[in-house]
Order: C-alpha cells, then structure tokens, then sequence
C-alpha cells in the first residue's frame, strides 16, 4: 500500500506552470475546489506531477468504480482497440453494442423486457430521457427537484437546480419544466419529509400550475448527489411511483451517480423495490472512458428510425470497457465491499460526531457517503466556509475529496478500496474535523 507522500507543497513548481499555462488556453467554466494536476494513477491512489501521493477518496466524480487501471478493463480496452477503434451505431451494427445493451436489460430491475440506448455522458443520457418521455407520452410537462443535479447541457440543466450559477445567463432553458422539494429527513420542519414533499406536488403544484394529466416524467435522483449527498426517508420512492402510477406519469431515475455498485446494490433504487421506468446511467459505467445509458421498459421505447441517435455513443472500445467494469464489480464481490467499508466509514465518523460539533450528521448508502457539517449541531446552522477549509486542508495532507451542496463533503472512493485503505484515508480527516 502506498504512503500518502506530500514532499512538495501542493500545488509544485510544475503544477503551478501547468496553471499558469491554463488560464491562457482553457475555458474558465469548470469548478476546481484545489489545484490538484495529476500525473498518473492506481488502484485509489493517484499523483501528481510533482510526484506527490494522494488517497482518492472521489474516484473521479464517481468514476472509477473498480479502482484507477484495472488490468481486466485496460485489457479489454487495449484489445477492442487493436480490432476497431470507431464505427458508428448510428448507422451501422458492431457487437460489443448489442452485448453491453443485453447486461443493462439484464441488470436492470423489473420483470418487464428492457430497450437500452447508449451515449455518451450522463447529460447525454438525461437528454434522451426527457426526449423519450416526451414522445411516449405525448405530454408537455416535467417535473424535477430543488438541489437535484442532472448535468450541464439546456435540457440536462433545466431540471438542475443545484447552484445557481449553472443556469445564470442561459435563460430561457427548456420550458415546461417544475421543481419540487427533495425530501431531506436532516432538515424536514415537521419530522415527515415525505409528507411534506408530496403534499408540494399534489396541494400546490398539481393544483395550480403542473396539470398531472400533461406531466410526462418526474425525474429524480434515489439519492442527491451534487446537491449534498441527501439520502431521502425510506419510503419515498415507493411513494413517488405510486403517484407516477395514480397519473400516468413516467418516473426516470438519475443513477448516473448511485449506480454501477456504489451503494452496495447495482442501481441504488434496489433499496427500494421499485421498477423506474426509465434508467440514466453513466459515470463508472465506462470504467474512465465516455459513456452513458438509458435503460427503458421495451413499450416506452416508442422512437422511431432516425428519430434519435448519436455518432459516438456506445464507442466499440468504451462498450468493452463497460462489459469488463460489470464483470469486475460483480467478480471481485465490490457491491459487497461497498456495503461493508460504507458502514464502517460511517460508524466511525458518527463515534467522532459525538465529540465534535461541526459534523451536523453523517449519512449515505455504500460508498456513497455525506458528511454535513455544521457550527451548531442544536441550530444546524450551515458551516460552509468550513468544510471548504477541510476539503482544501485534506488536499494539502494527501487526502482528495470533494464538496457537495452548501456544507457537506463527499466521500466516494473506489469500490475496491481496502480497510487499510480506508483507515488511512479516515486519519487523514477526522485529525482535519477535530
């Protein structure tokens, strides 16, 4: 196991050259929480080009599910590569397509058969959905909700709401699009998050302004990942379906995050025994490579020919690279790990929450996990400048994590991170929380 190694001060001489040489050539648009430059990776560690070691405690936005430079999915990418690197599907047939879109039929959850299209990108997949919603239904509307996170491109972010700052200047966004409150039990005024959610649908938005009989699609995600790692109370799932159900409305679940494993079950919705009828997913489906998916109950799958399509989507080379990363979660038993480090962490940072008032509360499925941190834990008044202080100190003592939603961290290493792993990786931040 590699030693977290800060010997330079980050960011390094090169780091800071390659910084100075990017703000005269690249596109200020992108949220960088500290200057990490990574050379290379492995397994879940990574360093940068000042050779210092970092544990990765973000695998990539969620990314690298099975661990930096899996040998199995590397392989497989190596090996499509050498017999074809590139033919579109849009036009024409090559297998590693059709084998990847039967395991996602297969995998999904639900007896009803299932119809995958492949892209490339979570966005692009939440894109097709609300396209595919739309035209099976034939209705206007949709329905999202406050601090949900569903990508950056004018559709993908009109059902975002996370940050303001990713939908200043780009009105008028796609029409048609609502947002109710998320269900967050953390900070629920009457103690029933559910309740107080459904109630804004049905008594406010149903009522005024969102006819139910001209929604198409509620789109959710089974838990809040950008917008602070909120895990909804057990129940609302169930609950949003049978409203979908009661009005003929399609739910889409946004699993480009939760899914492939990350907390312990291959879609997360699995918690809750409910069957969405249309599935987003990306980010770790494609082991690092670009690529997403919407997986659809065959009926709802209604496109015709040359009614939607991509030139890259489903790249021969990132489908085998997705073949082997299912292969890999499932072999090497990671939705298990999951589950068993996940609890761990967690049982660890709550025994610290006892004695140190900053952290409000500790929550997640997996390694999936959110930590939210608070001045008060009486007031739960929000401590966002510090915990950009402990994600950045983290950072500078060879701990990589991320910020979500005002005042939580993300805590999201790969699935395949070990117990030794994770002690270290823990050292690091409860010394930062106390």
């Amino acid at each position: 196991m590699p030693t977290l190694r800060i010997h330079k001060t980050p960011p390094g001489p090169r780091a800071r050259a390659l910084l100075q040489r990017m703000q005269q050539c690249v596109a200020p648009s992108a949220t960088h929480p500290y200057p990490l430059v990574v050379d290379h990776a492995s397994g879940c560690y990574v360093w940068d080009v000042d050779g210092n070691c970092y544990l990765d405690f973000t695998a990539g936005i969620a990314v690298s599910a099975v661990g930096h430079g899996h040998k199995q999915v590397l392989g497989s990418i190596k090996a499509q590569a050498d017999r074809l690197l590139h033919f579109s599907f849009a036009d024409f047939f090559y297998p590693s397509y059709v084998h990847l879109a039967e395991r996602l039929a297969q995998l999904a959850p639900g007896r009803d058969p299932k119809q995958v299209f492949l892209c490339n990108s979570g966005a692009e997949a939440i894109e097709a959905a609300i396209k595919l919603a739309r035209h099976a239904t034939r209705r206007p509307y949709l329905l999202a909700f406050y601090n949900s996170f569903h990508g950056r491109t004018v559709g993908a972010v009109s059902l975002t709401s996370s940050a303001a700052v990713q939908r200043r200047g780009f009105a008028p966004l796609l029409p048609g699009v609502f947002h109710a409150p998320y269900p967050d039990p953390y900070r629920s005024q009457t103690g029933n998050a559910t309740a107080e959610c459904l109630d804004y649908i049905e008594n406010l938005l149903f009522r005024t302004v969102l006819p139910p009989d001209e929604t198409a699609a509620i789109f959710v995600e089974p838990i809040q990942g950008e917008g602070g790692l909120i895990v909804p109370p057990k129940g609302f799932l169930k609950s949003l379906r049978r409203l979908c159900n009661r009005h003929g409305i399609l739910l889409v679940v946004d699993e480009v995050q939760s899914g492939m494993g990350r907390t312990g079950k291959f879609f997360a919705v699995e918690h809750d025994g409910i069957v969405p009828d249309i599935i987003c997913v990306a980010k770790a489906l494609g082991g690092g490579l670009p690529l997403g998916a919407i997986i659809a109950r065959k009926r709802i799958m209604s496109w015709e020919r040359g009614s939607h399509a991509s030139t890259f989507g489903g790249n021969p080379v990132a489908c085998e690279a997705g073949l082997a990363t299912i292969e890999v979660i499932e072999k090497e038993g990671l939705m298990r790990n999951a589950t068993e480090q996940g609890s761990y962490i967690q049982d660890r940072l709550r025994r610290l929450q006892r004695r140190c008032q900053l952290i409000g509360e500790v929550r997640g499925r997996g390694l999936m996990i959110g930590v939210e941190l608070v001045r008060n834990q009486q007031t739960k008044e929000r401590a966002e400048s510090e915990r950009d202080r402990v994600v950045r100190e983290a950072f500078r003592h060879g701990l990589l994590l991320l910020p979500c939603g005002r005042n939580a961290i993300r805590v999201s290493p790969p699935l395949s991170i070990s117990r030794e792993e994770v002690n270290q990786g823990l050292a690091v931040l409860e010394e930062l929380l106390q």
